[in-house]
Protein backbone atom coordinates (compact mmCIF):
# COMPACT_ATOMS: atom_id res chain seq x y z
CA UNK A 1 0.00 0.00 0.00
CA UNK A 2 2.74 2.39 1.27
CA UNK A 3 4.16 1.84 -2.71
CA UNK A 4 1.41 2.40 -4.13
CA UNK A 5 0.77 5.41 -2.48
CA UNK A 6 4.20 7.03 -3.20
CA UNK A 7 3.82 6.02 -6.57
CA UNK A 8 0.20 8.19 -6.65
CA UNK A 9 1.87 11.43 -4.63
CA UNK A 10 5.02 11.17 -7.30
CA UNK A 11 2.09 10.99 -10.44
CA UNK A 12 0.13 13.37 -8.95
CA UNK A 13 3.20 15.86 -8.01
CA UNK A 14 3.80 15.55 -11.95
CA UNK A 15 0.80 16.40 -12.86
CA UNK A 16 0.49 19.67 -10.96
CA UNK A 17 3.80 20.90 -11.35
CA UNK A 18 2.86 20.60 -15.38
CA UNK A 19 -0.37 22.26 -14.80
CA UNK A 20 1.51 24.81 -12.36
CA UNK A 21 4.52 25.85 -14.96
CA UNK A 22 4.04 29.16 -16.53
CA UNK A 23 4.93 27.88 -20.36
CA UNK A 24 4.37 24.13 -21.15
CA UNK A 25 8.36 24.30 -22.94
CA UNK A 26 10.05 24.97 -20.45
CA UNK A 27 11.15 21.46 -18.87
CA UNK A 28 13.07 23.36 -16.29
CA UNK A 29 10.47 24.69 -14.45
CA UNK A 30 8.59 21.74 -14.37
CA UNK A 31 11.47 19.66 -12.84
CA UNK A 32 11.93 22.42 -10.49
CA UNK A 33 8.42 22.28 -9.20
CA UNK A 34 9.03 18.38 -9.17
CA UNK A 35 11.66 18.33 -6.98
CA UNK A 36 10.09 21.24 -4.90
CA UNK A 37 7.23 18.83 -4.31
CA UNK A 38 9.19 15.47 -3.57
CA UNK A 39 11.52 17.96 -1.11
CA UNK A 40 8.00 18.32 0.66
CA UNK A 41 7.08 15.16 0.80
CA UNK A 42 9.81 13.50 1.86
CA UNK A 43 9.93 15.98 4.83
CA UNK A 44 6.57 14.99 5.67
CA UNK A 45 7.36 11.39 5.30
CA UNK A 46 11.14 12.32 7.76
CA UNK A 47 7.71 13.94 10.33
CA UNK A 48 5.65 10.81 9.72
CA UNK A 49 8.51 8.29 10.84
CA UNK A 50 9.49 10.14 13.55
CA UNK A 51 6.15 10.67 14.98
CA UNK A 52 5.67 6.64 15.03
CA UNK A 53 9.61 6.29 16.36
CA UNK A 54 8.34 8.25 19.13
CA UNK A 55 4.97 6.14 19.99
CA UNK A 56 4.03 4.05 23.18
CA UNK A 57 4.39 1.09 20.70
CA UNK A 58 7.22 1.58 19.49
CA UNK A 59 9.12 2.03 22.85
CA UNK A 60 7.44 -1.09 23.99
CA UNK A 61 9.01 -2.77 21.15
CA UNK A 62 12.45 -1.28 21.72
CA UNK A 63 12.18 -2.34 25.16
CA UNK A 64 11.03 -6.15 24.64
CA UNK A 65 13.97 -6.45 21.82
CA UNK A 66 16.41 -5.11 24.66
CA UNK A 67 15.24 -7.79 26.96
CA UNK A 68 15.15 -10.48 24.81
CA UNK A 69 18.45 -9.93 23.64
CA UNK A 70 19.87 -9.70 27.34
CA UNK A 71 17.77 -13.40 27.48
CA UNK A 72 20.02 -14.27 24.93
CA UNK A 73 23.16 -13.29 25.88
CA UNK A 74 22.87 -15.20 29.41
CA UNK A 75 21.85 -18.10 27.30
CA UNK A 76 25.00 -18.23 25.06
CA UNK A 77 26.96 -17.32 28.41
CA UNK A 78 25.84 -20.46 29.90
CA UNK A 79 25.90 -22.32 27.11
CA UNK A 80 29.78 -21.26 26.73
CA UNK A 81 30.37 -22.46 30.44
CA UNK A 82 29.11 -25.70 29.54
CA UNK A 83 31.09 -26.11 26.62
CA UNK A 84 34.22 -25.45 28.75
CA UNK A 85 33.08 -27.96 31.42
CA UNK A 86 32.93 -30.63 28.46
CA UNK A 87 35.97 -29.69 26.90
CA UNK A 88 37.67 -29.54 30.81
CA UNK A 89 35.93 -33.27 31.00
CA UNK A 90 37.24 -34.75 27.49
CA UNK A 91 40.43 -33.49 28.04
CA UNK A 92 41.26 -35.48 31.08
CA UNK A 93 40.09 -38.79 29.62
Amino acid sequence: MRASLLLLLACTAVLAAQARADEPGEPEVLVRKVQEYAQKASAMAKSALSRVQESEVAQQARQWLSDNMELAKQRLERFKEQLVLLWKGTSAV
